[in-house]
Formats: C-alpha cells, sequence, structure tokens
C-alpha cells in the first residue's frame, strides 16, 4: 500500500497570537519537529499544506524532502486544506491512501500510526480512524476513491460529520492512551514543548 502524508499546517494561530508553526521546539521549530516525527512514519511521502504566514515559513523552515502545498483559502478553515492537499495529492501523486496528520500535533506515536496503516490494510473499509480511550482523533487513513467526498467539505469542522453520517465506511482502532493533543495555547506550548527547546 502506497501511503502518502498529508500534514495540515495553514491555519492562522489566532488562539497562540503568533504562527504556532515557527514556535521553538526541541532544537527546531514545531512544523519541523512534526515533518521530522512524520517522514519517520512508514509513508512513501510526505507532503505539508501551508496557508498563513507562507512566505515567513517557507523561509525559515528546513522541510527535510516533504513537499509544500499552499492552501491560499486558509482562512475558510480545515476543509480547505483538505480540499487542496488531495486535490494535489489526486494530480501528483501515485499514492493509495493519504494519513492526514495535523500539524499542531507534536506528540504522535509512531506505533499508533503504524498500526492505523497496518489495520486499515486488512481492512475493506476506506476509512481508518484512532479512538482514544473515548473519542476519535487523529491521524486518519483515507483511501483515494473517498478523496472526492473528502474534497467536497466546507468550513473548519474537518472530516468528523462525515464520518459520523457514514459508518460504513469505518474502520475503527481502538488505543487505551488519551489521543495526542493541540497546541492552540501558550498553556499547551508550555505543557508540551520539550525541555531542551527556547
Amino acid at each position: 500500500m502506497h501511503v502518502a502524508a498529508l500534514i495540515l499546517a495553514a491555519g492562522g494561530s489566532q488562539r497562540l497570537g503568533r504562527p504556532k508553526q515557527l514556535e521553538p521546539w526541541g532544537g527546531g521549530t514545531l512544523l519541523e519537529h512534526v515533518i521530522r516525527q512524520t517522514t519517520a512514519f512508514p509513508v512513501d511521502e510526505v507532503w505539508v499544506v501551508l496557508g498563513a504566514h507562507f512566505d515567513e515559513i517557507i523561509e525559515r523552515i528546513e522541510f527535510d524532502g516533504a513537499s509544500v502545498i499552499e492552501n491560499p483559502e486558509w482562512d475558510e478553515g480545515i476543509a480547505s486544506s483538505i480540499r487542496v492537499g488531495l486535490d494535489a495529492l489526486t494530480q501528483l501523486s501515485r499514492c493509495e491512501s493519504a494519513l492526514i496528520v495535523l500539524g499542531d500535533q507534536p506528540n504522535i506515536s509512531p506505533e499508533i500510526v503504524e498500526e492505523l496503516l497496518v489495520s486499515h490494510g486488512r481492512s475493506k473499509a476506506p476509512v481508518t480512524v484512532p479512538k482514544y480511550r473515548y473519542n476519535r482523533g487523529n491521524p486518519v487513513v483515507v483511501d483515494r476513491s473517498l478523496w472526492p467526498r473528502l474534497m467536497s467539505l466546507e468550513g473548519d469542522d474537518g472530516a468528523a460529520r462525515l464520518w459520523q453520517a457514514h459508518p460504513e465506511w469505518i474502520n475503527e482502532v481502538w488505543f487505551s492512551e488519551l489521543g495526542p493533543r493541540d497546541i492552540d495555547t501558550d498553556v499547551d506550548v508550555s505543557e508540551l514543548k520539550p525541555r531542551n527547546s527556547a
């Protein structure tokens, strides 16, 4: 199974008040950390969707071989990044599935990703989602056959409503731990930032 990882990192970081993509993180930036983390997953390609602060991020980030997709409609919400990212993969990649990763989740376990991908390969369902203890979360694996449906999403809800409306699409993998946290506020930064960060 040929898998492309799609990192969604186009948001404007309104709650944090500064570009979270450039937040100092483990000797680099938060986005660089997520790119390195994702590159270590069992995937064949890594793509990053950028939007807000595009020029500044391009100048300051080391992408480690990941390809960049610009989302000019980033302020619409996460659905626009899913649309733009999957459209680029449709045109430029031969991958069979996309692993959709959030660019502000720095602590995604490689073991969880591996288990998701193995389960997805065995399942006949087009979508594999993790369920962390009580709630579904990310990252999510989506077959190419379903990308046109995701590309019809609008707003800032992501794909959760689509999954709820179509349970027959879903292969759910349960994990006992809590899901990875987003970096949205200074409290998240202080609680999750590695000790060696500035």
